[in-house]
């Protein structure tokens, strides 16, 4: 199941799922079957164990015909981010690709061995913009805006120190994010601020659910800069998978429905390239990870 939180014509941010070329309102949905379904996306994954099943089993009894009012055009309505303000801050997973690790110990000054831990580092609500919107570049504050595509884990079900074996039971599915970085903006080795300002985590366009992907670790994720591939890759080549960062993250931070984990990006980052690439106005990045889907925004200057 696809699910998008969406605004149209008609009002504000809307819960919906992604039907045949249709937006099916998850609410809408329910009241016409006496049922009092949430209208957002987090109130949903607080409830999805229970819901998401039944929502399935709706969709499939309807055979297409759905009720009047329940359904709109894709071309009619407008994305937003899944989760448009996630409750806490999103964790993010730096150098977990071995590729990237290399390029980033030319480049960035960081160590040449594989980490033996995760290496974790957030950013914040503020930074989250949903498909199509602008990244802003601020020349007052960087020269060096840099991507990075990342496979995007939501988190279903609370998760306190959580054993490998059995974490992915905690996820409820998948999107696309771009960690947007401001390379020079690095302050003794802690990248929050790099990493964390407004925009710096286009993110889109829909969640998948676990159950549509059953191995996250072999998907083709890539990223495009003015239509010219600078990123294509795999998730099978993390150093950490997401058992394994769920695992850790959970063995000290309690994870929590809605929770968002950026599982961090592979080689290609303009940062690691010779000469160096950076973002300016008037670029267009495009990012996509196969079976999840795709996102494209414009950089603009502030």
């Amino acid at each position: 199941m696809r699910l998008v939180t969406y605004t149209s014509n008609s009002g504000g941010a809307r819960l919906g799922v992604l039907v045949s070329g249709l937006v099916v309102d998850v609410e809408r949905l329910g009241a016409s079957r006496g049922l009092a379904w949430p209208g957002d996306m987090l109130s949903f994954i607080d409830n999805s164990v229970t819901l998401l099943p039944v929502l399935k089993e709706c969709l499939d009894r309807t055979n297409g015909r759905l009720p009047v009012g329940s359904a709109v055009p894709v071309e009619d309505i407008k994305l937003q981010a899944p989760i448009p303000r996630p409750r806490k801050n999103i964790f993010g997973i730096g150098l977990n690709y071995r590729a990237h690790v290399a390029e980033s110990a030319k480049s960035l000054d960081t160590d040449r061995d594989l980490p033996k831990q995760p290496v974790v580092f957030s950013k914040p609500p503020t930074s989250v913009i949903g498909p199509g919107a602008a990244i802003q570049h601020n020349a007052k504050m960087t020269q060096q805006l840099d991507w990075e595509v990342e496979l995007a884990v939501i988190v279903g079900k609370t998760a306190t120190r959580i054993p490998v074996e059995t974490a992915m039971d905690h996820v409820f599915g998948y999107s696309v994010m771009i960690d947007i970085s401001a390379r020079d903006n690095r302050r003794a080795g802690q990248w929050i601020f790099s990493k964390g300002m407004d925009t710096y985590a286009p993110f889109g366009p829909c969640i998948v659910t676990a159950d549509e992907i059953p191995n996250p670790h072999d998907l083709r994720l890539w990223l495009t800069k003015n239509g010219v591939m600078k990123q294509d890759s795999n998730t099978k080549y993390m150093i950490f998978d997401i058992p394994a960062l769920i695992a850790d993250i959970s063995s000290g931070m309690t994870l929590e429905p809605g929770d968002i984990i950026a599982t961090g990006t592979p080689e290609g980052v303009g940062a690691g390239m010779n000469p160096q690439e950076w973002l300016w106005p008037g670029d267009v990045v495009e990012a996509g990870v196969d079976g999840v889907g795709v996102i494209r925004h414009p950089v603009v200057a502030i």
